[in-house]
């Protein structure tokens, strides 16, 4: 697929700290990782990272920047993204700046940094080869890689045949105490993916499935964990790319594309304005939207990239043979009260 990059705006300079003050010039135009921000941000020494990714994912990419980079050190801070966005809002409500760079896969977090005016402009250069779709206008915030909520099953308690095809099946009493899920007051991942579903299946689908006796755990990482130890014979949502990095390690877990379609999650990712380590946090970034950085997040991950150059995982199903189910961060935003509401009526949490 061809992608269409977006016209680069104006240029501006790094700046660097004079005494114990720091000022930084927005950084408009596309960047790239230049002796002169190197030498920046190893004075620095610091990035901080707010972060839902699986962790031992993000620490492989930290890993990887720290060897890449020596002199800086990444400091991860895995949380679920509903979480790290009440912390933010709590720090920044009282005007303490710790964090540098966020992530997040909820649908609406960043429109509302952006409202909020916490985000500085950052593009690294390889922004260019992202679909136009998939990142700010402004140079605010970007999509860092993508991944799907969908059914996985352990295939030493449940066989191929006898696995479910659909969410509709999972209402079968045949499953009941035997299903586990994920919250969407604590995942972002979840939160998006209850609303796409709940658009498409109506309210109707999830009363009845709270009544299938759910295992209900926070994260939407955890749920292909409880399934791969046996802990629950399915899960009804969670993050593919868990389910594959424990399929490859060799885990008896077997994903399942439901027919009624899988939640689309793009993990979103920006610069925080006030970051206390501001030339670090662009190098990290810039890293992370980096062909190298792309591939650890694939390799190591499991995920969906947007960089062209980098390489799919063999055998994977495409995106473009998987119903998909798609989210408007805006009418999102509106319905958070609504679902957290509905979702605590039907599955008591």
């Amino acid at each position: 697929m061809q992608l269409i990059g977006k016209k680069a705006l104006a240029a501006a300079a790094v700046a660097m700290s004079i005494g114990s003050g720091f000022a930084m010039a927005q950084p408009a135009a596309p960047y790239g990782a230049s002796a002169e921000l190197v030498g920046a941000a190893q004075k620095e020494g610091k990035v901080v990272f707010y972060t839902s990714v699986d962790l031992k994912v993000a620490e492989k990419l930290a890993a990887a920047f720290q060897a890449k980079y020596p002199g800086i050190t990444v400091q991860v801070e895995r949380g679920g993204s509903e979480r790290n966005f009440q912390r933010i809002n709590q720090e920044y409500g009282s005007k303490i700046y710790n964090i540098d760079v966020i992530d997040s896969p909820d649908a609406f977090h960043f429109s509302y940094f952006k409202r909020q005016g916490w985000l500085a402009p950052a593009v690294p250069d390889d922004l260019a080869k992202w679909p136009a779709e998939e990142k700010d206008p402004e140079g605010l915030f970007a999509s860092s890689y993508a991944f799907l909520s969908i059914i996985a099953y352990n295939t030493q308690l449940v066989s191929a045949q006898d696995a479910p095809r659909s969410h509709a099946d999972l209402l079968d009493p045949k499953w009941q105490g035997k299903i586990v899920k994920a919250h969407p007051a604590y995942s972002g991942a979840i939160m998006t993916a209850t609303y796409a579903l709940g658009k498409t299946l109506g309210w109707d689908y999830f009363q009845k499935l709270g009544r299938q006796d759910v295992m209900q755990i926070q994260s939407a990482t955890a749920t292909p964990q409880k399934v791969a130890q046996g802990e629950r014979a399915v899960m009804a949502d969670g993050t593919d790319y868990n389910v594959f990095i424990l399929k490859a390690a060799g885990a008896p877990i077997q994903e399942v594309y439901p027919a009624e379609g899988s939640p689309l999650l793009t993990e979103h990712a920006g610069v925080l304005k006030q970051a206390p380590h501001p030339n670090a946090a662009r190098l990290f970034y810039h890293y992370l939207f980096s062909q190298e950085g792309q591939q650890i997040l694939v390799d190591a991950g499991k995920m969906r990239s947007f960089h062209p150059d980098v390489k799919e995982i063999a055998g994977r199903k495409p995106l473009s043979e998987i119903k998909l189910l798609h989210a408007d961060p805006d009418a999102l935003e509106r319905e958070i009260d609504t679902i957290k509401q509905n979702y605590a009526k039907y599955f008591g949490t």
